[in-house]
């Protein structure tokens, strides 16, 4: 192959890769023994050149995974270079500063093998179901206190599994069978990938995939230098509050634009916790990354070249860097801000094109007790979305994992799996913020417990003291909420004991809205009413609109034909415009 590639071509062999490493991705899902996995997506997979360059990822993935993994294959070609590796040769880690931010995150990477040589590599990183240590929480004060942490080493030499790591693993996990299993899926994933990729480099007679790289990776970061080159030159600042665990953490953020290369600096930031909140200087990246891929170029394909013009900072020891032996095991509450606060500053530069604040941070919540009958222990996890922010021509999205791309885990498997009873879930009316543009909803959920022993819960959460801004005009989203018994409010990032019979509620948060909601179209507003989104006393008191409901009020179904806009009510709120914005 020449080191000029037509166009073309170049389309029929990218598209051909991509098919590659979803395959990989597929074969992940379809294999893996963990929920984390299956269900709720939490994973990453991506194909490597011989350099240790991301060329593509699959089409699902978190970007605390993804550009994590990307950034943190070089630390795998310095441990191990590819002279030193054989054919069914595989290397894991879950080193926090090398990858993906916390020991619950497995990268497993394996070479490829053309003949006698290196071509390539495929990666994935997947959440662990359990790592040991504490339970999975935001309350050890080291990473030591985390679980089991495993350098830079070989899971298989020559195909034979490393029996003395696979038994230290499983001595010290509370689900061996998952976390062993989803390793398993990794390695035979990964072998998928490598599999389908020299059967695409024979179909094409090529010897390796360092110019088919070469050529995407350039022609990615052109196109994403020169989408920031079309941007206005300066420096845009913007701040956000997270809840914390014993006190509130400060995010602040400049951006500077400079040309065609864009600078991150968190500098001013809070500095790093003495709880498992803290992120590592990769996982911030990670996030920082994204925002400006999303933001400026969504449409680039993403790869090595998509990180080149994007440079990020923050000052070591801060929340944002932190340093060992910081415990890190919760870092997505921070980490899941960071596009959010990115996208207010860019707000300044890219108006009318970004979204307000949304929910942000996933809600994790690990679930542990005794099975009635069998007095085995469970641990499960469940991974609950709130609503995203309001764009600058349409609504937020109700219960989307943004920006983390994580699904939920639907209430049928959780039954399933464990002796816990999901009483409710569903959209958490007037979560949303109000605006022209209203925000993503929340839901609400209630769990409890079929067992009569004491049960426990990791709630892994934020947003329950600052909520979702929104932008030009609009207002917050709602709070979340975390009750046990409908009163008692425990602290949201600690390991809690529940008795046999407590009801846990957690209600999260939705996104904030965009624009005045009194310019809302009142027809929106009287469908948002209709499908239980805004209340009647929210559609009066947030938008404007004055909305009758001509039924009996214990209808368990209301025909949308019994609710009448009072014009006359309504025109006297909103001074005259519902005429204008009745028909939207």
């Amino acid at each position: 192959m020449t080191n000029r590639i037509d166009p073309i071509t170049l389309e029929v062999l990218w598209n051909r890769l991509l098919s590659v490493v979803n395959e990989q991705q597929v074969t992940l899902m379809r294999t893996a023994f963990s929920t984390v996995v299956r269900e709720s997506q939490d994973l990453a997979c991506g194909v490597f050149d011989t350099r240790g360059y991301m060329i593509a990822q699959s089409l699902t993935g978190t970007p605390g995974h993804i550009n994590a993994m990307a950034t943190g294959v070089g630390h795998f070609l310095k441990a191990y270079p590819a002279e030193t590796l054989k054919p069914g040769d595989v290397l894991i880690t879950n080193d926090p500063w090398q990858t993906a931010g916390q020991i619950n995150d497995m990268t497993v990477l394996s070479p490829v093998f053309k003949a006698d040589r290196v071509i390539g590599y495929f990666a994935s990183t997947c959440h662990s179901p359990d790592i040991g240590g504490r339970i999975y929480s935001a309350e050890a004060r080291e990473v030591y206190e985390e679980g089991l942490r495993i350098p830079i080493t070989r899971l298989f030499s020559s195909d034979e599994p490393n029996h003395e790591l696979f038994k230290l693993i499983r001595a010290n996990v509370r689900t061996p069978d998952e976390t062993i299993g989803d390793l398993y899926a990794q390695r035979s994933s990964n072998a998928v990938g490598a599999r389908e990729l020299l059967h695409f480099m024979d179909e094409y007679e090529l010897d390796t995939v360092d110019p088919l790289a070469d050529e995407i990776i350039t022609r990615s970061e052109r196109a994403l230098r020169e989408a920031i080159g079309k941007l206005p030159d300066g420096r845009y600042e913007n701040d956000a509050w997270s809840d914390g665990f014993d006190e509130p953490i400060h995010i602040k953020v400049a951006v500077t634009i400079e040309g065609e290369d864009i600078h991150i600096d968190f500098a001013g930031s809070s500095p790093q916790s003495p709880r498992g909140i803290n992120v590592v200087l990769n996982y911030t990246h990670a996030y920082a990354s994204f925002a400006i891929k999303v933001a400026v170029s969504p449409e680039v394909p993403h790869n090595e070249g998509s990180f080149r013009p994007v440079h990020v900072t923050a000052p070591p020891g801060s929340i944002l860097n932190c340093v060992e032996p910081a415990a890190v095991a919760s870092r997505h509450i921070i980490g899941h801000f960071l596009p959010g606060v990115i996208f207010g500053a860019l707000a300044q530069a890219m108006p009318e094109q970004l979204m307000a604040g949304g929910a942000d941070p996933i809600w994790i919540e690990v679930w542990r007790g005794k099975w009635p009958a069998s007095n085995e222990t469970f641990t499960f996890s469940l991974f609950q979305c709130g609503g995203t922010g309001a764009r600058a021509t349409k609504d937020g999205l109700n219960t989307t994992g943004f920006p983390s791309g994580v699904a939920g885990v639907p209430a049928e498997v959780m039954e399933s799996l464990t002796p816990l009873i999901q009483y409710r879930r569903e959209l958490r009316t007037d979560s949303g913020g109000p605006g022209l543009y209203r925000g993503g909803l929340g839901q609400w959920t209630e769990a409890g417990y079929r067992g009569d022993a004491s049960w426990a819960v990791s709630a892994m959460i934020d947003r329950s003291r600052f909520p979702a801004l929104g932008l030009k005009g609009g207002k917050p989203g709602a709070l979340g909420e975390f009750l046990v018994n409908g009163a008692s409010r425990p602290q949201p990032k600690a390991l809690i004991t529940l008795a046999p019979d407590a009801r846990v509620k957690l209600n999260l948060p939705g996104g904030g809205g965009y624009g005045n909601p009194f310019q809302r179209p009142v027809a929106l507003v009287l469908d948002d009413v209709v499908n239980g989104y805004v209340s009647l006393e929210a559609a009066e008191r947030d938008y404007g609109v004055v909305i009758r409901y001509l039924g009996g009020q214990d209808q368990l179904v209301r025909p949308p034909e019994l609710y009448v806009i009072d014009e006359e009510a309504t025109t006297g709120l909103r001074g005259g415009e519902n005429v204008a914005k009745r028909k939207g």
